[in-house]
């Protein structure tokens, strides 16, 4: 069974790593083995974290908003990322 791919916007969360069990938003693809993941409070979007795709869970598909967002270069604030997750979440 094959698994479904992380892509840009997707809400993760880390099986591995100090942040283990902690939700992401994944802001950037980097190529094949890495992203970009932003929480909004520890990893910012201004320096989000480079982590691989084999050690995050795909919680979420994207979300049209968010990626339209990401792509088109519109600023995303923490904020709003805090939210995105804490809907997921909750």
């Amino acid at each position: 069974m094959k698994k479904a791919p992380i892509l840009t916007g997707s809400v993760v969360i880390s099986t591995a790593g100090r942040d283990e069990g902690r939700t992401f938003l994944v802001v950037d693809s980097l190529d094949e083995l890495y992203v970009l993941i932003s929480d909004g409070d520890t990893h910012k979007m201004e320096k989000p974290k480079k982590k691989k795709r084999r050690h995050l869970k795909l919680v979420t598909e994207p979300d049209n908003d968010i990626v339209t967002r990401l792509s088109s270069g519109q600023p995303v604030f923490d904020h709003e990322v805090r939210r995105w997750l804490s809907r997921e979440e909750g």
